[in-house]
């Protein structure tokens, strides 16, 4: 496996680095091999490579060091190959402010850096992603079936953000691999409970379906095998439980791994998420974002079937 030739198609084709650009790879002890090699593909292709080896952060969500966060505003691109989520970080948010084109990829495995959702069609994926994302943006209500469970929310005047894989503007970021559209429900809307069938961050693949109860766009409640591990996941932190995101899939080469860089993406998936969503057009910041997959659900925006039986209607 040439681990150089994926991360130099990763660099130009989704990130559109160029010769004169600093380039800071951000990487920690679970991705040795991939972040140094994003580094050396970066030397080669001419750039001005740095690369930040970090203690590994100790859950999704939460800031790196105060240098890391300096040295990702500073640079043109970023690419942050760690176990925990850099992604809805003030951080990120912040580079991303000052210009820089960000790719996230918490989580990677050496499996995903070559097979599953990076070798995807990111022509065929941003095209479908932005078609979704306009439709969460025209979007008033969101109603989200999984089995007998139903969940209510609005979405009234939430931007879709819109993670294709293609970052090549200024200020441009997202998932590596990615293909996703998703947003920020209106804080205290949500009603009623979901089944999660696939993963959840943190837990990996579930045991058995994990039932989770929202009031007030708050948790509060949770049955299942796995739902004392979620608990204690999320601490004593009552912003954990806020309802944070809603998301759709748009990768169809995306596998069920129990790692969400992935799970996510799933095309014809529905995703929901606890904690934070202040970086991407929410109000709350809670430390901590966990995302939750939800494999063949069917989800209405406006009363519009957007997704149902594993495919995506847009």
């Amino acid at each position: 496996m040439d681990f150089i030739a994926v991360a130099k198609r990763l660099l130009t084709e989704n990130m559109g680095l160029l010769a004169s650009e600093s380039l800071l790879v951000v990487y920690d002890e679970t991705t040795i091999r991939i972040g140094e090699s994003v580094f050396e593909a970066g030397v080669a292709l001419g750039a001005r490579a740095v690369a930040l080896r970090i203690a590994p952060l100790a859950k999704n969500g939460e800031e790196p060091f105060p240098v890391v966060a300096r040295a990702m505003a500073d640079s043109d691109v970023v690419v942050a190959a760690t176990a925990k989520s850099l992604t809805h970080t003030h951080a990120r948010k912040n580079a991303c402010a000052q210009g820089a084109r960000v790719a996230t990829m918490p989580g990677i495995t050496e499996d995903m850096f070559f097979n599953g959702p990076i070798t995807a069609d990111y022509a065929k994926v941003s095209e479908l992603t932005k078609r979704v994302g306009r439709i969460m943006t025209e979007a008033r209500t969101a109603e989200l079936r999984s089995g007998d469970a139903v969940l209510k929310m609005s979405v009234e005047g939430r931007n879709g953000v819109v993670s294709d894989g293609v970052y090549r503007n200024k200020g441009e970021g997202g998932n590596l691999p990615t293909g996703e559209a998703y947003l920020a429900p209106v804080e205290g809307t949500a009603e009623g409970d979901v089944i999660i069938d696939g993963s959840f961050a943190g837990l990996g693949v579930l045991r058995s379906p994990l039932r989770l109860g929202f009031s007030k766009g708050m948790l509060v409640r949770a049955t299942g095998e796995d739902a004392e591990r979620l608990v204690a996941m999320l601490g004593e932190n009552p912003l954990a439980r806020n309802l944070a995101e809603l998301g759709v899939g748009t990768n169809e080469k995306a596998r069920v791994t129990g790692v969400i860089l992935e799970d996510e993406k799933i095309y014809g998936s529905v995703h929901i998420a606890l904690g934070s969503n202040e970086t991407f057009g929410g109000s709350v910041s809670a430390g901590i974002h966990v995302d939750e997959i939800i494999t063949r659900p069917e989800l209405l925006l406006d009363g519009k079937v957007v997704v149902s039986d594993g495919k995506v209607f847009a």
